[in-house]
C-alpha cells in the first residue's frame, strides 16, 4: 500500500459528498451519539460498492443503460426524499427525535448505508480508483484491493466521526435559535436536492 494510495484515498474521502452532508445534518440535529451512527452507516455503505467492483458488477452499471438507471434513479429519489423530510422537520435534523433510542440509531445508520448502496457512480468509482494502486509485483491483486478497500472505510469512518462530532458540538451552541434553525434546515435540505440533481444528470 502506497503514499499515493493514502494521500488520494483522504483526499476523497475528505471533499464533502452527501454522505458528509448527511452525517452533519444528523450530527446538527440529533447530536454526538446519531452522528456516529451516521457515520457507521456511510461506511457500510460502501462494502456493497467495493464487492461489486470486485466481482465485476460495477462493469454491468457501466455497460447496461438500464441497471446504471434503475440504481440511479433509486438514488435521485432517496435524496429528494431526505431533503423533503429535512424541510418538514422529520428527517436527519428532527431535533423532536429521541437521541438516546436504539431505534432511532437503526434508523439513521440505515438511512446513511442507503445514500451510498444507491449511487451507482460509487461502484464505479471504486472499480477504476482501487485498480490504479494495486502492485502487479506484490501479488494477489485482490488481496491488495481488499486491503486497501479496508483502510478506505477506516479513513471514511474516522473522517466523518470527526465531522458528525464538530456538527453535534456546534449544533449544541447554535441551533438553540429557531431562525437559525430554520435557515439551516432549508440549507441541508437544498443540498440534499442539488446533490439529487446532479446525480439524475450523471453519465455512466
Amino acid at each position: 500500500m502506497t503514499l499515493e494510495f493514502l494521500i488520494a484515498a483522504f483526499i476523497v474521502v475528505f471533499v464533502p459528498g452527501t454522505g458528509v452532508v448527511y452525517t452533519v445534518a444528523v450530527g446538527l440535529g440529533k447530536g454526538r451519539r446519531a452522528s456516529l451512527a451516521a457515520a457507521f452507516g456511510c461506511t457500510l455503505g460502501i462494502v456493497p460498492a467495493i464487492v461489486a467492483s470486485l466481482i465485476g458488477v460495477s462493469a454491468l452499471l457501466h455497460t447496461s443503460a438500464l441497471a446504471f438507471q434503475i440504481v440511479k434513479y433509486a438514488g435521485v429519489a432517496y435524496l429528494l426524499y431526505l431533503a423533503w423530510q429535512t424541510l418538514r422537520d422529520s428527517g436527519p435534523m428532527d431535533l423532536k427525535a429521541d437521541r438516546a433510542g436504539g431505534k432511532s440509531l437503526l434508523g439513521i445508520a440505515t438511512s446513511g448505508t442507503l445514500i451510498n448502496v444507491l449511487n451507482p457512480k460509487l461502484t464505479m468509482f471504486f472499480l477504476a480508483f482501487l485498480p490504479q494502486f494495486v502492485d502487479p509485483a506484490a501479488g494477489n491483486a485482490t488481496a491488495q484491493m481488499l486491503a486497501m478497500s479496508g483502510v478506505f472505510m477506516a479513513m471514511t469512518f474516522a473522517v466523518f466521526i470527526v465531522y458528525g462530532q464538530f456538527a453535534a458540538l456546534v449544533g449544541e451552541r447554535v441551533l438553540r435559535s429557531d431562525r437559525v434553525l430554520t435557515w439551516m434546515r432549508r440549507s441541508i435540505a437544498a443540498t440534499f436536492a442539488a446533490f439529487g440533481a446532479r446525480l439524475a444528470f450523471a453519465e455512466r
